[in-house]
């Protein structure tokens, strides 16, 4: 029940603060920020919302320090609307997921190259013994 209640609010939270931020803050800092993910503690007291920025280092600095700023007046606007008695803590945390993703990607193309590499190695490659490695099983004179 618990857990259900959690991902409610998380999901709500993650609304909410996407929403007002569709309708922009008077932050000139603030990019174009989209909302990845809330998490909310047990306790439902404190609410982690991780956002990723589109564009250069600069404006994903810039605009996390306009989230920073807005945290209070974002955070009383989820508490007028989420209606609940205590409102939770806004904590904005940078998304490093399509970082992490721009990596991974990176690793792939470098292992399909390597992939191709030994393939093409292979392909040219000759038997170091015989065709054949496997030990026989002797035939036995009769006698």
């Amino acid at each position: 029940m618990s857990s259900e209640r959690q991902a409610r609010m998380a999901d709500r939270i993650r609304v909410l603060i996407a929403e007002r931020l569709e309708k922009g803050l008077r932050d000139p800092r603030l990019g174009f920020v989209t909302i990845t993910d809330v998490r909310v503690t047990g306790d439902l007291q404190h609410a982690s919302v991780f956002y990723t920025v589109l564009g250069s280092e600069e404006e994903r600095l810039a605009s996390g320090e306009a989230l920073k700023s807005a945290t209070g007046m974002l955070r009383s606007e989820v508490g007028r609307k989420l209606g609940v008695r205590l409102t939770p803590t806004l904590e904005f945390i940078p998304d490093a997921l399509p970082a992490d993703a721009g990596h991974i990607e990176d690793l792939l193309r470098e292992a399909r190259e390597r992939d191709a590499q030994v393939a093409g190695i292979a392909a040219s490659a000759s038997f170091a013994g015989e065709a054949d490695p496997y030990v026989k099983p002797r035939e036995f004179d009769e006698e």
